[in-house]
């Protein structure tokens, strides 16, 4: 089964469009790629109630961050400074980049 290509990759700046948290801009820290999914630093923050265990010494309500479908998310362009589409092409050495559809900023470092 071959990997898909997402938009957004992890370190990328992202901006939430859909949801309770639109119109905020923040990090990707992790991709979950099988549900399709990206958890986004200080954004989507849920509470959750645990009990003191081997791993976590102290129980109580540790707020975390929930992860976000990608479909609620846009890529933020460092030129343009705000959320645009992405494409992506081939470069004349080979190389596959992704590039902002507004200002055709190349993404990819």
């Amino acid at each position: 089964m071959s990997e898909r290509k997402f938009h957004i990759r992890k370190n990328d700046k992202v901006m939430v469009i859909g949801g309770k948290e639109k119109g905020k801009i923040g990090t990707v820290l992790k991709m979950i790629t099988k549900k399709e999914r990206a958890i986004v630093e200080k954004l989507n923050i849920v509470k959750r109630h645990t009990k003191a265990g081997p791993k976590s010494a102290k129980g109580g309500i540790i707020e975390k961050e929930a992860p976000i479908h990608i479909s609620n998310l846009m890529l933020v362009c460092g030129k343009c400074a705000e959320a645009a589409r992405v494409g992506r092409k081939v470069l004349e050495d080979g190389s596959k980049v992704r590039f902002c559809k507004k200002c055709g900023e190349i993404l990819d470092k």
